[in-house]
Parts: C-alpha cells; structure tokens; sequence
C-alpha cells in the first residue's frame, strides 16, 4: 500500500483505533456529530501479508 499525501479543512479532529466489530470495524465518535459529514483517513498501512 503507497502511501499519498491528503489535505483536509475541518472543524475538528479525534484520532481513535478501529475495533473489531463482528465482520467489520467501528468507531465511536461523539453524538454531537450525528448526521454531519465527516471523513475517516486510515493513518497506518494495512499489512497485506494476513
């Protein structure tokens, strides 16, 4: 995975680590974010090899 560069404007920024969720991830973010946009970036590779 190559890693690229990405500018992002916001309002506000929380760094969290995605928990396993049955088949998938999550996140908790807080209730004053509910129905606003909002964009995740991964911040580490995944490793490819699993």
């Amino acid at each position: 995975m190559k890693k690229i560069k990405i500018t992002v404007e916001g309002y506000e920024v929380i760094e969290k680590v995605v928990k396993s969720a049955g088949n998938s991830g999550r996140i908790y973010l807080p209730k004053s974010w509910v129905n606003k946009r909002v964009k995740v970036i991964l911040l580490e590779p995944i490793d490819e090899s699993s």
